[in-house]
């Protein structure tokens, strides 16, 4: 297997959950293969961001030079993940994909886009229109509509401020470890975004790595329907592809 880097702490709860899941999918692989010994996973290694620092390092969309602290900031860990010997990377966020292309130029390793991810498993369910809830620079992203579109799926966020403004609320709660309501009012939103569409090949992705914890019976799972809304788990598709790379050579 090939070793993964994982750039976490944005936030750590969803990290934790990226190295579960890996060792998770590893464990499973593995002992397929073997079952007569143990079940070694692949090697990891984990850069930890702090998260207060990447969230002062945002930038403004259509201000390139603003980005320039937080494009050098995720970069440099990758570029630390390379030279303690990973041989790719994922990013254990979604927001910074948004700076994908900008992040990963100068790093000598792979960094597995979790927007491709997204975009290649909405055209193998036949989802034609993806509910996208997140930050609201991964709401508004132009760079993830593209890539949706490429496949052939629209790209959406709620229509209102006040839900859009919710959905980073809920965010927040989420990051302090209280998942208390969050799951329905994530729900509720879905729901009234998708009343005013015609279209019924619908999903709502959830593209915050921090949103798939208020639904902890499935924050593994890759896709799931609860309470009518059927959902794409962004962090749990990220880390399959992941995995699958991770393998590919192996």
């Amino acid at each position: 297997m090939r070793k993964v880097g994982i750039l976490g702490g944005v936030g750590w709860r969803a990290s934790a959950e990226y190295y579960a899941g890996l060792c998770r999918l590893g464990e499973a692989w593995r002992s397929q293969a073997d079952k007569a010994t143990v079940s070694p996973v692949q090697e990891i290694s984990i850069e930890s961001l702090d998260q207060a620092t990447a969230i002062a390092c945002l930038g403004v969309d259509g201000d390139e030079a603003s980005w320039s602290r937080f494009d050098a900031y995720h970069r440099d860990a990758l570029q630390r993940l390379q030279a303690a010997g990973a041989e790719f990377a994922i990013m254990a966020s979604v927001t910074p994909h948004h700076r994908h292309a900008q992040i990963a130029r100068g790093v000598g390793i792979p960094v597995i886009d979790l927007f491709e991810a997204v975009a290649r498993q909405c055209a193998r369910i036949g989802a034609r229109q993806l509910m996208i809830l997140g930050t609201s620079h991964t709401m508004a992203s132009p760079v993830f509509r593209a890539v949706l579109a490429r496949h052939g799926v629209e790209g959406t966020a709620p229509r209102e401020a006040a839900a859009r403004a919710l959905i980073g609320a809920l965010i927040t709660q989420l990051q302090h470890g209280n998942i208390d309501g969050v799951a329905a009012r994530v729900g509720g939103i879905a729901k009234a975004s998708f009343a005013s569409s015609t279209d019924a090949d619908c999903a709502a992705c959830l593209a915050c790595t921090e949103l798939p914890l208020a639904f902890p019976g499935s924050a593994a799972q890759e896709l799931y329907e609860t309470a009518g809304v059927s959902y794409l788990n962004a962090a749990a598709i990220h880390v399959t592809a992941a995995f699958d790379w991770a393998v590919s050579a192996a």
